[in-house]
C-alpha cells in the first residue's frame, strides 16, 4: 500500500495541528507505486522537468483551507479522500500544468456521495519528492453542511 504504516496518524496531527493554529513539520506519507512514479517522471521529462523519487510528503494547510475550512468537510472526511487517492489503484491523470493523481474506484463518503479521490502534488518545493498539495472527491454533490 502506498501509504505509510503511520501515515493516518501523520496526516490527522498535522491538520489538528493546522486547525490548532500551530506550526506543522513537513511528514513522510507513503510512496508511489512503480508505474505511477514511472508515468509522473514520464510527463515531467516531457515539461523538461527533473524526474521526482518515489516518496511523497505532507504539510496540510492548503488541504485544511480548501476542504476543511472551505468545504466543511471533517479531518477524518480528508484522511478518507488522502488515503483513496493514494490507493495502488489510483492513476495519473494527463493534466498539462499540475501533477494529478486519481482513484478510479468510486468511494461512497459520508454524505451519499459516490466520488472519485483525486490527488494534486506540488512537485518544486520540496524537490525531489513530491508533496501531497491538495485533494478533491470528484463527484461530491452533496456536501457536507458548514
Amino acid at each position: 500500500m502506498p501509504l505509510y504504516a503511520n501515515a493516518i496518524n501523520a496526516l490527522r496531527s498535522n491538520l489538528e495541528q493546522i486547525r490548532d493554529k500551530k506550526k506543522v513539520k513537513i511528514v513522510p506519507i507513503g510512496v508511489l507505486t512503480v508505474k505511477q512514479l514511472r508515468d509522473i517522471n514520464a510527463g515531467r521529462v516531457v515539461q523538461g522537468l527533473h524526474p521526482i523519487v518515489e516518496e511523497v510528503v505532507f504539510v496540510g494547510a492548503h488541504i485544511h483551507k480548501s476542504r476543511i475550512v472551505g468545504d466543511g468537510y471533517t479531518i477524518e472526511d480528508v484522511i478518507d479522500q488522502i488515503s483513496s487517492a493514494m490507493d495502488e489503484a489510483a492513476v495519473v491523470l494527463d493534466a498539462p500544468y499540475m501533477t494529478v493523481m486519481e482513484n478510479p474506484n468510486q468511494r461512497e463518503d459520508r454524505y451519499g456521495n459516490l466520488v472519485r479521490d483525486r490527488v494534486v502534488f506540488e512537485c518544486s518545493a520540496r524537490h525531489p519528492r513530491a508533496e501531497l498539495f491538495s485533494v478533491m472527491p470528484k463527484g461530491d454533490h452533496i456536501k457536507p453542511v458548514k
